[in-house]
């Protein structure tokens, strides 16, 4: 299932961040506002990578003496975003307990 995110940016000369949140990882990211360039290659960068990754990767990252980036922003966005998309580890179904043997008995 895919999400789509729109993320305000603070701090940042950029203004927005809009991404496709799949199966865990990043797609069609752009940014509203920056540096073109440099934004363009990050978004270059991001596609496909795996969402965890990503954060891990930008988490922090500054822009001359300001405290964030807009890479540290795509970091918080899909950070963010993975909070609120439900785990794939999860599932709705019972737990199941004990072996086919046990229950056969």
């Amino acid at each position: 299932m895919a999400t789509i995110i729109n993320y305000k940016t603070c701090g940042t000369c950029s203004t927005e961040i809009n991404f496709e949140l799949r199966d865990r990882k990043v797609y069609s990211v752009s940014f509203k506002n920056g540096c073109d360039g440099n934004l363009k290659a990050l978004s270059i960068l991001a596609e496909g990578m795996d969402a965890e990754e990503l954060v891990s990767k930008l988490k922090g990252v500054r822009c001359g003496r300001k405290n964030t980036s807009c890479g540290d922003q795509l970091a918080v966005a899909v950070s963010n975003a993975l909070e609120h998309q439900p785990s794939p580890y999860t599932s709705d179904e019972p737990e199941v307990r004990g072996s086919p043997l046990e229950k056969a008995k």
